[in-house]
């Protein structure tokens, strides 16, 4: 966002001020708006079929699944904070369906990824014959219009993987790659800087915060191909709803205080982990962080901070399904990205992974109130 040819706002006050353009009413929260269709202007009588593009819903909606004023303000937002041509969907996952169906590959090349994404691409194969390959693959086998979908950092793993080196494999074989940097959006990392063709995000996460909506965002630097996406979504069916755009907007107001106290927080959680693991080595067998790697790319593409879930495998079964209980402040849930900390057994929700890994998002609390409660909770396991 540019003001009068001034240089570009910082994160923070875009987050407040890059919608300001939309502003159809007086007030300065913007209001949530319920109705699913609107009048037609009387002075912009144009029929459907002459209309030249779809722009004019921007500014005057006719019908909510195809745009309401605040998607459009969130895609205004998007599009400042993310440096592209944001498009909202109704939750991450239709924003990577909304992806597959608009780049519809014959070969998609994927790794340890969100285990929803790996059934969208399931019914892709089913229906229309897509071969899915590991990221090992690429080299060998991909061939232009291909996709390569990379999560960094990983989920559940909370780990990072070198996006420039995927970036420089899918494109020298005329492949494209997708980035979710749903673990790491920014300021925390900035996946333009290196490769990417599209960035997808899960804005139910660290940008909804609260735990309290659904929706999903895809960014291009290529404004053509977003409108393309939104003429997709059009049918599909995937918009965004009207409460879920109002309580996001409300979020996005306050979203970098949250992601730098959450990647604060991580940090000191994860330093004691790794000081402590020998007092615990009866329950605590391995940690998984962007923070533990030593790869010189990790810090690189994290020019911001690290991301605020990490993971960590404990020695049984057993201790996994008591850890959650043993602990205060820790919320045994699904999801992350929220306020609030959430632990969670992941074999609880995720059919591929170890069975005897649990995944925690870092929330807003105190850091050391959350060591306490971990040292606790392990001190109580050791005998499990």
């Amino acid at each position: 966002m540019t003001i009068s040819g001034e240089n570009k706002l910082d994160l923070a006050t875009e987050l407040i001020h890059s919608d300001d353009k939309n502003n159809r009413v007086s007030d300065v929260a913007p209001p949530i708006n319920v109705s699913t269709t609107f009048r037609y202007d009387k002075n912009d009588l144009v029929p459907w079929n002459e209309r030249e593009n779809l722009d004019f819903m921007d500014t005057t909606p006719i019908y909510s699944r195809l745009s309401h004023p605040n998607s459009t303000r969130l895609e205004s937002l998007f599009s400042d904070i993310l440096d592209g041509h944001a498009v909202i969907y109704s939750s991450g996952l239709a924003a990577f369906y909304g992806a597959m169906t608009y780049y519809n590959p014959k070969q998609l090349f994927i790794g340890q990824s969100y285990h929803g994404v790996h059934g969208i691409a399931d019914i892709f194969t089913r229906n229309y014959g897509l071969v899915q390959r590991p990221l090992e693959d690429i080299e060998e086998y991909a061939r232009e219009g291909d996709v390569v979908h990379l999560e960094s950092p990983v989920n559940p793993f909370g780990i990072s993987y070198d996006i420039q080196s995927y970036a420089d494999k899918a494109h020298s074989k005329g492949a494209l790659l997708i980035i979710d940097s749903t673990f790491a959006p920014p300021p925390l990392q900035y996946a333009w800087n290196f490769g990417a063709d599209m960035i997808m995000h899960s804005a139910t996460k660290y940008f909804g915060g609260h735990s309290d909506l659904l929706s999903g965002v895809l960014v291009t630097k290529d404004e053509s191909v977003s409108k393309k996406l939104k003429d997709d979504r059009l049918y599909l069916g995937t918009n965004v709803p009207n409460l879920e755009s109002y309580l996001l907007l409300r979020s996005l107001r306050t979203y970098e205080m949250r992601i730098r106290k959450q990647s604060e927080n991580v940090i000191q959680i994860v330093n004691f982990l790794c000081e402590n693991k020998a007092k615990y080595s009866t329950v605590l067998k391995e940690i998984y962080h962007s923070s533990v790697q030593s790869e010189k790319f990790v810090r690189k593409q994290l020019v911001g901070g690290y991301n605020p879930v990490f993971s960590i495998s404990l020695a049984n079964k057993e201790q996994c399904k008591q850890l959650p209980l043993k602990l205060k402040l820790f919320q045994h849930a699904t999801s992350l990205g929220g306020i609030e900390s959430l632990i969670e057994w992941r074999a609880m929700t995720d059919p591929y992974i170890d069975q005897t890994l649990i995944r925690i998002s870092i929330g807003c609390e105190s850091a050391r109130d959350l060591i306490d409660d971990l040292t606790r909770a392990f001190d109580s396991l050791k005998d499990f």
